[in-house]
């Protein structure tokens, strides 16, 4: 229990001490993508030792309530949120949240995007659905969730400090899921406060529970 506690601070002071000010300013998570090899193999190694002192080795037989409510990501090697950090125009990703809602078995990313200058806001959301995978025809779940990807909602909030409510959102458009496979997500490590898991293409994403409600869709079954 000690040797987690301070696994869990090391990682999460690792990672925010590796946050730039704008960083920290919008909320942002951060990517392998700008960091140097040496910074990057002390979050997988951190990320590692905590994973193998996951209190819940069966996430979703014994502790699938955690899995609710409003998650703040933190850090991602996965592509998609790679992506993020090369918006152009200006343009930057803040605040990046997963919404889950245990009892619809749906949920929702949400990535807010603000331009350095204050010129335009807005965010991307993807709505999903999900359930519990068997691993090995096991009647038992583990870890696994096979995930299907719904909907990309596509908003602009503000431009110029004026609040735009007929630009949110101004497209929707059907989520892509990969041709021939099922999109899996492993929790990987879960607690009151940290969820760790690996996606389908092996990318990391490290969250931490969040109360912060606001501008966010909470209502995710109106986005199904």
């Amino acid at each position: 229990m000690e040797n987690r506690a301070k696994l869990k601070q090391a990682l999460l002071e690792k990672i925010e001490n590796l946050k730039t000010p704008t960083d920290v300013n919008l909320g942002s998570p951060i990517t392998d993508f700008n960091l140097e090899d040496q910074s990057i193999q002390e979050i997988e190694e951190l990320t590692g030792k905590l994973e193998a002192e996951n209190p819940y080795l069966y996430p979703l037989l014994y502790a699938v309530d955690l899995l609710d409510g409003v998650w703040h990501l933190q850090y991602s090697t996965s592509r998609e949120i790679r992506s993020l950090t090369k918006l152009k125009y200006g343009l930057k990703v803040g605040e990046v949240y997963q919404v889950i809602d245990l009892k619809t078995q749906s949920f929702y990313n949400q990535a807010f995007v603000k331009h350095r200058l204050g010129l335009i806001s807005g965010y991307v959301l993807v709505t999903a659905s999900f359930e519990v995978a068997k691993e090995n025809n096991s009647p038992l779940p583990d870890k696994r969730l096979n995930i299907n990807f719904k909907q990309r909602h596509l908003a602009i909030e503000k431009i110029a400090a004026v609040t735009t409510p007929q630009l949110n959102p101004f497209k929707i458009v059907e989520a892509r899921n990969p041709p021939g496979r099922v999109p899996v997500f492993e929790i990987t490590y879960i607690d009151e406060t940290l969820r760790i898991g690996r996606g389908g293409d092996g990318g990391v994403y490290i969250l931490s529970k969040s109360d912060h409600t606001k501008s966010l869709a909470l209502e995710v079954g109106s986005y199904q």
